[in-house]
């Protein structure tokens, strides 16, 4: 099994209320009206308000997709068909059986919604359960006290902190904290946590 069977262009992974799709070039219009919160970037690693870093954004995304360095999903809610933000795994590695979720973030609006809750399901169910995965990791802003509370309420654990880390607009050096889930934790994590989360489809879409 590789990058091309786990993740050919037509592949959806959806659940009751969302609907990830590979990102395509056209997304960068319908992205751009959810990016001009600045302070949607205050823990990003570019400021995607911008015209220009946006659309440099998606085409290093469509790059890393064709060059099968990463999986980037465009976030679309079921119940309006409203795009609502953009994830992605990287770091895959067959091999070692783990991956990286990440590249994520949603319109302002969106926040709050249930919407990134189902997204971390829908990509962690296809991960342990179809890839056969071991490790999910996923990395944040050490000083982003909200993503660090997300990542603790669907269960992933706290590792360490990778000091001056990261390059940020500005110039500031971040540190990043890693989290991760297992697979022999994820069964007990699904239907604790996940309980109320329906079992996600895998569609490929003609």
């Amino acid at each position: 099994m590789d990058f091309s069977t786990f993740f050919p262009p037509n592949i959806t992974l959806e659940t009751d209320k969302v609907k990830l799709r590979i990102l395509q070039p056209t997304d960068t219009v319908n992205f751009h009206p959810l990016t001009q919160d600045k302070e949607l970037w205050r823990y990003f690693t570019k400021e995607l308000n911008e015209l220009p870093q946006l659309k440099a954004w998606v085409e290093e995304a469509e790059t890393d997709y064709a060059s099968a360095r990463r999986v980037p999903f465009t976030i679309i809610q079921k119940e309006t068909g409203l795009v609502c933000g953009s994830t992605s795994y990287g770091n895959i590695s067959f091999y070692d059986k783990r991956l990286e979720i990440g590249w994520s973030w949603l319109g302002a609006t969106f926040r709050g919604t249930q919407i990134n809750r189902h997204c971390k399901f829908a990509l962690l169910q296809y991960a342990f359960e179809t890839m056969q995965m071991e490790r999910v990791e996923i990395k944040t802003d050490n000083l982003n006290e909200r993503a660090k509370a997300a990542l603790v309420k669907i269960g992933a654990t706290a590792e360490g902190v990778l000091r001056s880390h990261m390059l940020m607009p500005g110039g500031r050096r971040r540190d990043s904290i890693y989290f991760s889930i297992i697979k022999t934790e994820w069964l007990a994590i699904r239907q604790t946590i996940f309980a109320d989360v329906a079992p996600v489809k895998v569609c490929f879409e003609s």
